[in-house]
């Protein structure tokens, strides 16, 4: 029976503990915007196909003018 009230105490520690993270992570804005950060990866993964493509087509040209 001691057992189960460990585990129902460190079940409501863990719990309130979460809880007060989540209210924590509210009031300092995390969950502002979330809908940004996932663009953000989108249009940085986009730069840098479009910087790769540009150079690559930098390259072609330069092999064209020295033939």
């Amino acid at each position: 029976m001691e057992l189960t009230w460990i585990a129902i105490i460190a079940s409501l520690v863990m719990g309130i503990g979460a809880l007060l993270i989540f209210i924590f992570a509210v009031k300092q804005d995390y969950f502002r915007n979330l809908e940004e950060t996932k663009y953000q990866v989108f249009w940085s993964d986009l730069e840098e196909l479009v910087e790769s493509s540009v150079e690559d087509h930098r390259n072609g040209e330069e092999g064209q003018r020295n033939d």
